[in-house]
């Protein structure tokens, strides 16, 4: 029997609570209403490839270099450019929240063509758009593929994606995005996770840590805060203090399931009520002995294919286990490895169990 292999994601927080310094960090398991970054996105040319650019089906790329070596003084009709060396490609990058000018941000470049490799090319002067259509940065370099691909005449070997790559620190930017934390008189926190026992947890902690009732929970997973007077010039001050408070969010009970690895993930909170698993194996094993009769010399006969089929059917004996009413993690894996489940069998254990009303938790099956 195969043992189960389980990943078991027990939350650190609730694994700690009788230590003072357990919990998690605000700062952590929040995010700032304001503070956000944005993405950018630009159309380049890649030049500079070893014939492994975009082919004559790519008029857009043909077009582009038209246009490139319009703006330079040099007409060339478009008819009498064939290109292999040049890839059109889609430029997209991140920008940070506060991100000055000046400031280098990575970028990655993806092919728009029928380029087969983007290795070794270098990526043009290329304008970067917000969503309101104003240029935020440029981004020019040579393209890190990280893979590579070659070929012959009966084989093809090909490593990562080499029509997608990246331009570490890429991209300068050239304008900045209006955000003031001090125009606001509130704060709003928002939780990764929303959960109506961790908002309330944040706002008690803020409240006791500012002596004071400046923070209160919205709902499962907004926090409002007022800023206090004290610190109305400096919120930045405010906002570093309120997000090295540790509290212990509270984890709802999840059991996730991913059938396409196996993957079984097992929330620290699961409860099983009282419920028998019985679980057995049936094997059943087909072979095929086609036997071959030929006919005697010089005789009027045919050869014949007799067919031969050897059946066998094992079923293992079932072992019975009781899980008794508020079983925790630990013991449902003990069960579960009693009855000797492998992955695939615990899979349709644990959907079992949630048919009988026994599990009490969330499945999600991805």
């Amino acid at each position: 029997m195969g043992r189960i292999k389980i990943i078991i994601i027990s939350i650190i927080l609730n694994l700690f609570i009788s230590s003072s310094a357990s919990g998690a960090r605000v700062k952590d398991i929040v995010d700032i209403e304001g503070v956000r970054g944005n993405y950018l996105i630009g159309y380049g040319l890649v030049v500079g490839l070893k014939g492994t650019g975009d082919g004559i089906l790519s008029k857009f790329t043909v077009q582009s270099v038209v246009n490139m070596l319009e703006r330079f003084g040099i007409k060339v009709p478009k008819e009498q450019i064939i290109l292999r060396n040049v890839a059109a490609v889609s430029v997209t990058a991140y920008l940070p929240p506060f991100a000055m000018p000046g400031q280098r941000i990575d970028v990655e470049v993806s092919s728009l063509g029928d380029a087969k490799s983007l290795q070794g090319g270098t990526l043009l002067l290329t304008p970067l758009l917000g969503p309101d259509g104003k240029v935020y940065a440029l981004a020019q370099g040579p393209v890190s593929i990280g893979g590579f691909a070659a070929e012959g005449t009966g084989a093809r070997i090909q490593t990562a994606h080499p029509t997608a790559g990246k331009i570490p620190n890429g991209a300068i930017v050239e304008r900045i995005v209006e955000e003031d934390l001090k125009v606001n008189p509130k704060i709003t926190l928002s939780l990764k996770e929303a959960d109506f026992t961790t908002a309330y947890k944040i706002a008690e902690a803020i409240n006791d840590y500012l002596n004071g009732n400046y923070a209160y929970p919205k709902d499962n997973r907004n926090i409002e805060l007022k800023i206090p007077t004290s610190y109305r010039e400096k919120v930045v001050k405010l906002l570093a203090e309120i997000g090295n408070l540790e509290i212990t969010p509270d984890t709802p009970a999840k059991v996730v399931i991913d059938e396409r690895t196996g993957t079984v993930v097992i929330g620290e909170n699961v409860i099983i009520s009282k419920v028998a698993i019985a679980h057995g194996n049936l094997s059943i094993e087909v072979r095929e002995y086609p036997e071959v009769y030929q006919p005697y010399p010089f005789s009027p006969g045919e050869t014949v294919i007799v067919p031969r089929t050897e059946i066998k059917a094992k079923e293992k004996k079932a072992r019975v286990v009781i899980l008794e009413k508020g079983t925790t993690l630990g013991e449902l894996v003990r069960a579960l490895n009693a009855v000797g489940a492998t992955a695939t069998e615990l899979i349709s254990i644990l959907q079992a169990i949630k048919a009988a009303g026994a599990l009490h938790a969330e499945l999600i099956i991805i």
